[in-house]
């Protein structure tokens, strides 16, 4: 009898819990169905517009970093700055997947998950495999290197990331998307016109002022002088030991082969 009673229990919970996922996705399907002909009465950043896209770039950014961040602490056991910027707590290559993924994919809302999961897993594993091609032909510098995990490109992305691509692509486009969407476009007018070019001008000279001071740390490391005034502010503010605070992990092919072989010569001296 009790066993019964248990069983009749866990049904009318599953049952609650999958009517409330169709309330959930049909509210969530809102955020792509829905049309404001008039534009007076269209909310701020309605649509697929400039300000939607950027407002997705920046808080997938920041959702970057926090992400980072707890992957330190739960499965490195410490903290440690993970961030894409000299200034704030962002990291853009999140942020660009996220506006990537709503662009290729906003139509096809409705496809099969596990189309979206591919679709995802692809486009995500390419953005990053260009952002460190990129980085490091411009920069001369990488800011990751897979070179010794399975099914990797030349150590710029590789299966595992590929599949974690996948599935944050899937829950931004099932669940996460339709929800920042609602709430940017309850940001009145009057007010998220400014703030969002306050934060875009931000950006921009934060992105300036990583670049450079990117490429002042590699020629202070060649002794060779600054030859604008904005090098030589990014040498004076963006010191090394601060460099190296905010990005612990960039570095070149070189210095990241030189790793993998102390990690080898540790682990045989270990066993």
């Amino acid at each position: 009898m009790k066993a019964l009673i248990d069983n009749n229990i866990c049904g009318a919970y599953l049952k609650k819990a999958i009517e409330h996922h169709r309330l959930v996705m049909k509210r969530n399907n809102e955020a792509y169905e829905k049309t404001i002909d008039k534009k007076e009465d269209q909310p701020f950043a309605y649509g697929l517009c400039f300000s939607k896209l950027f407002w997705l770039f920046v808080i997938g950014s920041f959702f970057g970093t926090v992400l980072e961040t707890f992957y330190a602490l739960i499965f490195e056991g410490h903290f440690e700055v993970r961030v894409g910027m000299v200034t704030g707590p962002f990291i853009p290559v999140y942020g660009g997947g996220a506006v990537l993924i709503t662009l290729c994919l906003y139509k096809l809302y409705k496809i099969n998950s596990f189309i979206v999961f591919l679709a995802s897993a692809f486009i995500g594993a390419a953005f990053e495999f260009f952002c460190s091609y990129f980085q490091e032909m411009i920069l001369g510098t990488i800011s990751w290197d897979y070179s010794d995990t399975p099914f990797n490109i030349d150590g710029r992305t590789n299966l595992a990331y590929a599949i974690v691509w996948g599935i944050l692509g899937l829950f931004w486009l099932r669940y996460i998307y339709p929800f920042i969407s609602r709430f940017i476009e309850k940001i009145p007018k009057k007010t998220g016109k400014p703030i969002t070019i306050i934060l875009l001008i931000f950006m921009i000279i934060s992105g300036i002022l990583t670049n450079v001071a990117i490429a002042r740390k590699t020629r202070r490391a060649e002794n060779i002088p600054p030859k604008t005034a904005i090098g030589a502010f990014c040498d004076k503010v963006f010191t090394d030991d601060y460099m190296d605070f905010v990005f612990p992990h960039m570095g070149n092919k070189e210095t990241f082969a030189e790793e993998r072989r102390q990690k080898e010569l540790d682990a045989e001296k270990v066993s």
